[in-house]
Formats: C-alpha cells, structure tokens, sequence
C-alpha cells in the first residue's frame, strides 16, 4: 500500500508549491503503461536531479575542505554520488513506499529497486530546485545525502570511515591483521592487513602498528569507494 506523500513532505522538510511536480517526481515510468502520459513520469526529472546532485556534492567538498588535493574531493564526491549511497539514503527515507508504481513493478518490488529508488531520489532533487530553487535543493543534500564521519570528519580516521562505510553496505565488519615486520627495534616497519569479508583486502605499512593500520583502512576504503557497486 502506498504510503501518504504529505508525510514525505514532513520528514523532508519541505512542502511543495506545485503539488503535480511532487507527484511526478514519485510516478515511475511503468505507470506510462496504465494511463500516466510520458510527461508524468520521474525519467527527465532524473536527468536534472542527477546534474543538481553532481554540483551540490562539489559545491559542498570543495567548500569544507579547501586544503584537500582533487584526486581526494574526486573519491568522497565518487562515494557521495555512488549508487550505493544514494540508495542507502532513499532507503532511510523509506522512498520506496511513495512511488506510485505499475501493476508489474509492484509485483516484482519495485518499492526497493536500487535503481529505482536512486532514480526517484534524484527525481525528487530537480522536484525541489524547479518548485523552490537551488537552496531547497542544496538544504536537502546537505541533510541528507552529505552525511557521515567520511564527509564530516576529513581524513583523519581512515578505520572509522572504513567501519561505518562496512555498516553501512551490510558487509562484515572490518579485520586488521599484521603481516610484516622489518628493520631494526628502532626503526620498526610495520605491514598490516586490512580485510572486509573474504575477497576486500588491502595492506598498508608504518612505523607503529597502528598507523599502518591506518594506512590498511585508508587504501581499503578507497577500493571500496572507487567500486560503488561492490
């Protein structure tokens, strides 16, 4: 059973002006098939959101850490607007049980489609910027999507982005493992293996145990992130 949009309207913070953009911005393309016009369904509204989210993302990254290089705005923006994150945010909104769906995508669970549910995600961001302007927008990302200790805490503790990054994927918490020692007691290096389930490794060295598990996490999370789809 769908659920009532106002209460959408409510845990977002924002009612809308132009109550046809809201609806169409929840309307999937399969209900094209049972009387909704292709001008009533979210795919262009998609296509905007997409391009409003992209800016958001690095508009915010490039305004919080000012001191950080490209290649590690590019990583965080590259998780931010991951298919993974966007619909672990879908989800915590619970979006799935506004859209008004086809009689096949109901059957088959559309409500919780990835694709769909980012799709409507992104929907829902053009929705806000065509009935209130970039700053609707920019509030809801900065509430919603720009979340978390990976955006929020810098670089500083590679292992608890790595954890929350685990938690929040539903994979197997994080392992770290020392595989290596070399060198004289006072110039000790140190390898460590991080591990994230079976197949996610990656090792990082220093001079105490803990930086290079520092290291570990840090290079794992960056292969976690540069594969959204993981």
């Amino acid at each position: 059973m769908r659920s009532d949009p106002e209460t959408l309207e409510t845990a977002i913070g924002h009612h809308f002006q132009d109550p046809a953009i809201f609806r169409r911005a929840l309307t999937h393309r399969s209900r094209a098939f049972e009387g909704a016009s292709p001008e009533q369904h979210n795919e262009q509204l998609e296509f905007l959101g997409d391009a409003i989210l992209g800016f958001l993302i690095s508009e915010a990254l490039y305004r919080r850490f000012p001191d950080q290089p490209e290649g590690r705005l590019s990583k965080l923006k590259a998780h931010l607007a991951s298919s993974a994150h966007l619909y672990e945010t879908a989800h915590a909104l619970g979006l799935g049980s506004y859209l008004e769906l086809g009689r096949g995508e109901e059957l088959t669970g559309g409500r919780d489609k990835r694709s769909l549910l980012v799709n409507a995600l992104e929907a829902l961001i053009a929705a806000m910027y065509l009935d209130s302007g970039i700053d609707a927008a920019r509030d809801f990302v900065e509430r919603f999507v720009l979340s978390g200790p990976m955006v929020e805490g810098g670089s500083s503790d590679s292992k608890g982005r790595l954890q929350e990054l685990a938690q929040a994927r539903g994979l197997p918490q994080p392992r770290y493992m020392v595989i290596g020692e070399k060198g004289p007691a006072h110039a000790r290096v140190f390898t460590v293996q991080a591990r994230v389930g079976l197949e996610r490794t990656a090792e990082g060295r220093g001079t105490s145990k803990k930086s290079a598990s520092q290291e570990a996490a840090r290079a794992l999370l960056q292969q976690i992130t540069e594969d959204p789809e993981a």
